[in-house]
């Protein structure tokens, strides 16, 4: 079974709330909520590649300094085991704008549950009401 690596990262607004992005029709797992994020590339860190996606998928720049790691996820799906690291982020600059087609949604933590989402991320919602 092949190892993914991927970052994720819970971007917070001013009022509290967390930005869930809709995975497209075409893409695995389509139509569930995830937190941004995407593959790590090779000779990429977490970090860097969390700054490359969020600029890509949704048109706001970040700093390294401004993402603090929260959690991990670690899960094995059918095809292969996903590893997961996870950042919280509450400063950005650029106006979040979905820029792949998918959907996006600010939510409130104790509406996280209320998504339907990836298996592996599940397990994070706790976690991420505990620090929000």
């Amino acid at each position: 079974m092949s190892l993914v690596l991927v970052a994720a990262v819970v971007l917070v607004d001013p009022d509290g709330r967390i930005l869930l992005a809709q995975r497209p029709e075409g893409k695995d797992m389509a139509g569930l909520w995830e937190f941004p994020g995407g593959k790590i590339e090779p000779g990429e860190t977490p970090e860097t590649a969390l700054i490359r996606e969020l600029q890509e998928e949704l048109g706001i720049d970040t700093w390294a300094s401004c993402l603090a790691p929260l959690t991990f996820a670690s899960h094995s799906y059918e095809r292969f085991h996903l590893l997961m690291p996870v950042f919280i982020c509450r400063k950005w600059s650029g106006i979040v704008t979905a820029r792949e087609g998918q959907s996006l949604a600010w939510v409130r933590p104790k509406a996280l549950r209320d998504y339907p989402m990836p298996a592996a991320d599940l397990p994070l919602i706790p976690r991420i009401r505990d620090w929000v």
